[in-house]
């Protein structure tokens, strides 16, 4: 059963990173690699193989396992709905510096102002849980941190152009990374 889990849990996760990567090809706009996306990439593939080779190394429980992959499958669908949602949007790259041309406020996005940054932080804080390693932890602290970092970089670029009381009001209706309960949805 061990074996089988790890198995489960490496192809997802890897099939996971591998629909990442075609995202940043064919479904962002293209744009040079700069500072913070730079550092991103590296610290991606780096945790690629460190949380593949922790996998296999360690002992986890089955229980851990399951739920990891379970919280995997999640972001997946996170993922694809937010590819869906987005198709025409012609979204940039992490930390892109130009200037948003458009708000999207359908599929997840309705729901959560930074869609694909919530599906990436829960496939790394699955694939963590998978591995059940206390060296997985700082991987993940620096991914979250990325991330707000991006998403706040997003929001400013947004509150410079004639969209930002349109994006001052989404901010109300839809939390950064999950859905805020109880807020009026329109």
């Amino acid at each position: 059963m061990d074996t089988f889990l790890n198995i489960a849990v490496t192809i997802l996760s890897w099939s996971i990173f591998g629909q990442h990567v075609w995202a940043t090809r064919r479904h962002f706009v293209p744009s040079p690699l700069e500072g913070g996306a730079r550092f991103l990439v590296a610290l991606v593939w780096a945790s690629v193989f460190g949380f593949t080779i922790l996998l296999w190394i360690g002992s986890q429980p089955i229980f851990v396992r399951i739920v990891g992959f379970a919280i995997e499958l999640l972001s997946l669908a996170l993922f694809r709905w937010a590819i869906t949602a987005s198709r025409q949007a012609q979204l940039r790259f992490a930390f892109d510096p130009s200037g948003p041309h458009s708000l999207l406020q359908d599929g997840p996005y309705r729901h959560i102002r930074h869609p694909f940054y919530s599906s990436y932080l829960l496939f790394w804080a699955g694939w963590a849980v998978a591995t059940w390693s206390p060296l997985a932890l700082p991987s993940m602290a620096a991914f979250v941190a990325i991330y707000i970092s991006a998403a706040r970089g997003e929001e400013r670029r947004f509150a410079a152009t004639n969209m930002s009381q349109d994006y001052l009001d989404y901010r109300r209706r839809a939390g950064l990374f999950w859905p805020v309960p109880f807020r009026h949805r329109p």
